[in-house]
C-alpha cells in the first residue's frame, strides 16, 4: 500500500523507535556509497527539503580524490546540489550499532528541480524513459558474485580465504554448489537473509561460486530497474556489513586472486508490454524467442566493445577476462549456454530473458543496466540481426576480441555514438575523464612483480 513521503518518515520512526539516526546514501561513479549521517530528529526535514551535497561528488575516484578534469570541481566553484528521497527506500540496518541505525537512499537534481546529468541513477531513470514512453517496461534481475576474505593478510600482506566457521581450516577447494560449504557459513547467510528482510529486498537463491570463499546472491527479478538497482548498491553494503560483524571482509573486487575466478554481475532482461505480456516470448515457444529479442541481443552484441568501459570500470576490472576462468572473451550468444556472453536462459516460456553474462561485480548497476537497456532499445530500433548462435564451448569456437586494456575501453566509448547519445553525452564527459584520471594514477604505481621480474634482470 503506498504512502506519502510524511507517513513513510511517521511509520518508520513509530516501529523503529530505537533508531537514533540515519545515513543518507548516494551512489558515485564507481557504485560507492557516500552521503551525510543525520539524527532521528532531523529525518523529517530531510523527507521535506532534502539535503545538500557537493555536484563534485560524481568526480571522485575510488579514493575519494575529486577529479578536476570533469568540470565538476573547483573549476565550477564545486557548488552544491539539492539531494532528494528515493521513496520507499528509508529502512533499519540491523547490523549497524546494535540495530540503532537507519538508511535512506538520496538522488540529486539541478537547482531547478530537474534530474542532475552525472547521477548514475538518473542517468538510467533517462533511459527508462524511452521505453515508457513506447510503453514497454524492462524486468531485472541482478546476480552477484563476491569472495569472503580473511581480515588477516598471508605472510606476503596478501589477500587469502577465510578460515571455516565450522571447520577452522581455510578454504583451498573450489567445490561449486557445494552445499557443505553452505552450511558452514550458515550463520553468515542466514544473518544475510534476515537484514535482508528486514529491509525488504527481494533475495532469491544463495549458492557457493567456483572459487574457495566465493558466493554468490542473487535477487528476484523486479518490473521497476531503478528499484532493482537500488536493491543491487543496498544489498553489497549490506553484505559487506554482515561480513565484518562475522569476522570477514567481503569484496566485490572483479579480480582479487590473480589464478580464480573472478566476481561478476549478471544481469537478466526481459520487456513487458502495455498489456504485461513478455515480448520476447515467442507464441511457438521457440526457445530462441520473438524476433524482438533476436534484435535487443544484436544491438547488445554490436555495443558491447564500447560497453566494456562500464563493464569493467577500473584497473583490477581487466584482470578478470583471463582464458578458462568463465568470463566471455567475445561477443557471442547462445541458449543455455554459460560460455557465451549474452545467453537465454531455459526455462519457462514467459520467463523468456537475455542475461548479460560480461560485467564485473564492480561494476556500477546503475550504469550498467543503462547501458545495457541503451543497446536493446538501439538493436530494436534498428531491427539489427545477431551472427549465427553458439551451441557449445564458445571459447573453443570464439577467438577472444573485447578489449582488456582500459585504456582501449575508454577510447572505444568515447567514439560511440551510439551509448553518447544514450547515456547523455555531458554524463560521458564525466565517466570519461574521472576514470582516464584514475588510470593515469594507477600507471604511477610499480608493482611488486615488476620489481620481482625486472629490477635485476634488465
Amino acid at each position: 500500500m503506498s504512502r506519502s513521503p510524511m507517513d513513510e518518515v511517521h511509520h518508520f520512526l513509530d516501529q523503529h523507535p530505537e533508531v537514533d539516526s540515519i545515513d543518507l546514501l548516494i551512489s558515485d561513479l564507481n557504485g560507492v556509497l557516500r552521503g551525510k549521517r543525520i539524527p532521528r530528529d532531523n529525518l523529517e526535514k530531510a523527507f521535506l527539503d532534502g539535503i545538500n551535497l557537493p555536484a563534485s561528488l560524481f568526480a571522485l575516484d575510488i579514493n575519494g580524490n575529486t577529479i578536476e578534469e570533469t568540470g565538476l570541481g573547483l573549476s565550477s566553484g564545486d557548488g552544491d546540489r539539492l539531494c532528494c528521497p528515493v521513496p520507499g527506500s528509508l529502512m533499519p540496518s540491523p547490523w549497524l550499532r546494535r540495530g540503532r541505525q537507519g538508511q535512506l537512499l538520496m538522488t540529486m537534481t539541478e537547482p531547478d528541480g530537474s534530474p542532475f546529468f552525472a547521477d548514475p541513477r538518473q542517468v538510467l531513470s533517462r533511459v527508462l524513459s524511452r521505453f515508457t514512453e513506447a510503453g514497454l517496461t524492462p524486468v531485472i534481475a541482478v546476480e552477484l558474485e563476491f569472495y569472503l576474505v580473511d581480515r588477516s593478510r598471508d605472510t606476503l600482506g596478501m589477500t587469502q580465504p577465510p578460515r571455516s566457521p565450522a571447520t577452522g581450516e581455510r578454504a583451498v577447494q573450489s567445490q561449486l554448489y557445494s552445499i557443505n560449504e553452505l552450511d558452514e557459513y550458515s550463520d553468515f547467510l542466514e544473518d544475510i537473509h534476515a537484514a535482508a528482510q528486514i529491509q525488504g529486498l527481494p533475495l532469491d537463491t544463495a549458492l557457493k561460486e567456483c572459487a574457495p570463499g566465493q558466493f554468490e546472491i542473487n535477487l528476484l527479478h523486479c518490473d521497476n530497474a531503478l528499484l532493482a538497482c537500488d536493491s543491487s548498491i543496498l544489498l553489497k553494503r549490506l553484505i559487506k556489513g554482515i561480513a565484518l560483524t562475522h569476522g570477514f571482509e567481503a569484496t566485490f573486487m572483479a579480480k582479487p586472486y590473480g589464478l580464480e575466478a573472478g566476481n561478476g554481475t549478471h544481469i537478466h532482461i526481459s520487456l513487458l508490454d502495455r498489456e504485461g505480456r513478455n515480448v520476447f516470448a515467442a507464441e511457438d515457444e521457440d526457445p530462441l524467442g520473438t524476433p524482438l529479442l533476436r534484435h535487443a541481443i544484436a544491438g547488445m552484441l554490436e555495443l558491447l566493445p564500447a560497453s566494456m568501459a562500464l563493464c569493467a570500470p577500473n584497473l583490477n576490472s581487466f584482470r578478470r577476462f583471463q582464458p578458462g576462468l568463465y568470463v566471455p572473451m567475445a561477443p557471442t550468444w547462445g541458449y543455455d549456454n554459460r560460455s557465451v556472453a549474452v545467453r537465454i536462459p531455459s526455462g519457462p516460456n514467459e520467463a523468456r530473458r537475455i542475461e548479460h553474462r560480461v560485467a564485473g561485480a564492480d561494476a556500477n548497476p546503475y550504469l550498467l543496466v543503462a547501458t545495457l537497456l541503451v543497446s536493446v532499445w538501439h538493436g530494436m530500433q534498428q531491427r539489427l540481426a545477431p551472427p549465427e548462435d553458439t551451441t557449445g564451448n564458445a571459447y573453443e569456437q570464439s577467438e577472444p576480441s573485447l578489449t582488456n586494456s582500459w585504456q582501449q575501453a575508454l577510447d572505444l566509448l568515447e567514439a560511440n555514438d551510439v551509448l553518447a547519445e544514450g547515456l547523455g553525452r555531458d554524463f560521458l564527459h564525466v565517466f570519461l575523464a574521472n576514470r582516464r584520471a584514475e588510470r593515469a594514477l594507477a600507471m604511477q604505481e610499480v608493482s611488486k612483480l615488476e620489481y620481482d621480474w625486472y629490477l635485476r634482470h634488465v
